[in-house]
This record gives structure tokens, C-alpha cells and sequence, in this order.
């Protein structure tokens, strides 16, 4: 099944609203977990398409020594994830920007860990996130990346998208499905991960509808 590109942002207050009132607790905590898994004791993290910032939060809750600047380029997003730090009371440890992950203003080498959920398939070429996340890591720095997997059919699609459950909406289902026509295979990510440069990163399937790319945090010798 070929690729058919989303929209690269997603920056209307009403869908910014509405992907923050959507319930992605599980997904979100799970991603939060294997993070703080692969990541170091004292780490500066970026997240790259931080949304919202449910992920950033959930990691600062039980990682109060990280510092997290998450950023996006959708500003209604961003105006909604500074409300739910500052409920969380995180203001001091999450910090979100205005930034566009193909051309991240920071220094070589500034973070312990980048890290991104569902970024991957709004880009129409991911490779220059790959390559501008490879120059702000350390070199030993941690990397985890999750996005949805294409799937090879309509067919396979059609029952991804079904079975996503009865408390989703037309509309929903409809954004998931797009999602699902703009997301990357498992070679495809592969490929591009090799292209970057990433070396020692782990790109395998985690869910029937998921990939992951992961590389462990190293301690220097």
C-alpha cells in the first residue's frame, strides 16, 4: 500500500483540543516507561513532537532530576501542553517551544536523550529530523522513537481501524486511518535510520501497529 501524506501540523484549536480530550493513558504511559528505561540518572531530554505534553509529564512525575524541552509546530498544541505542566506543577522541569524538529536550533551534542511519539509519520521526509537528532545527542546519548506502521492493505487497515473501539468517533477513526496512510514500514524506518548515520539503534515492530527505534543510554568509559 503506497503512502498518502497528512498534513505535516496539526494546528487548529478545535483538533488541538480534541487529541488532548482523546484517551491515549495507556499508550502514553508505556511510551513514558521504556523511556525512562533507556535514559541515564540526571538527563536533558528532548521531545520531539511533544504535542500536548502528556508524555513530557508523565516522565517528570517519576524522573524529577530530568529537565525536558519539548517542541512542536503547532502553537495550539503547544498552548494547551503549557496549561497541563503547569497543572502538573512542572513548569520548572518542562520547558516547550516553538521549534521545527528538521532544524532544532540547539548545540551539537546538548542532550542525553531524544525521544518522539507519532512524530514520524506527519513528515514528508524524516530524514533531516534523523540527521539534526544525531548532531544534539551526545554520543552516547539515548534514543527512543515510536510511530505507527503502515500496513501492507486496505484490508489490514480497515480492521486496525475497527477495532480501535466504540468511544472513538467518525472523525477520529478517519484521522487514525490517514495516520495509519501516512506512517513508514518496518523497512522503510530501517533504512532511513542507516541513512542517518544512527548507529546502534534497535528498529523492530512493538505492537501490531506499532515500530519502535531505540538505542540504551551508554555510560561513558
Amino acid at each position: 500500500m503506497q503512502r498518502v501524506l497528512e498534513p505535516e501540523v496539526m494546528d487548529s484549536w478545535e483538533e488541538a483540543v480534541e487529541y488532548d480530550a482523546m484517551d491515549f493513558t495507556e499508550i502514553n504511559a508505556a511510551f513514558a516507561q521504556r523511556a525512562i528505561e533507556l535514559g541515564t540518572t540526571n538527563a536533558t531530554v528532548l521531545d520531539a513532537g511533544t504535542g500536548t505534553a502528556r508524555i513530557p509529564i508523565l516522565i517528570g512525575r517519576k524522573c524529577p532530576q530530568w529537565q525536558i524541552i519539548g517542541i512542536d509546530m503547532a502553537e495550539s498544541m503547544l498552548q494547551i501542553g503549557r496549561e497541563n505542566v503547569e497543572e502538573g506543577g512542572l513548569e520548572k522541569q518542562i520547558t516547550l517551544e516553538f521549534v521545527d524538529a528538521k532544524n532544532l536550533p540547539y548545540q551539537d551534542g546538548q542532550f542525553d536523550m531524544v525521544i518522539s511519539n507519532s512524530l514520524f509519520h506527519h513528515l514528508p521526509n524524516p530524514l533531516p529530523f534523523l540527521q539534526e537528532l544525531k548532531r544534539v545527542l551526545k554520543p552516547q546519548g539515548a534514543i527512543f522513537i515510536r510511530d505507527l506502521i503502515r500496513p501492507p492493505s486496505e484490508e489490514i487497515m480497515n480492521s486496525l481501524v475497527e477495532s480501535i473501539g466504540k468511544e472513538y468517533d467518525k472523525h477520529q477513526k478517519r484521522l487514525f486511518r490517514d495516520s495509519l496512510h501516512a506512517a513508514f514500514t518496518l523497512d522503510e524506518v530501517q533504512d532511513l535510520v542507516q541513512q542517518a548515520g544512527l548507529e546502534g539503534v534497535t528498529v523492530e515492530r512493538s505492537s501490531d501497529r506499532h515500530w519502535s527505534a531505540e538505542r540504551a543510554w551508554v555510560d561513558p568509559a
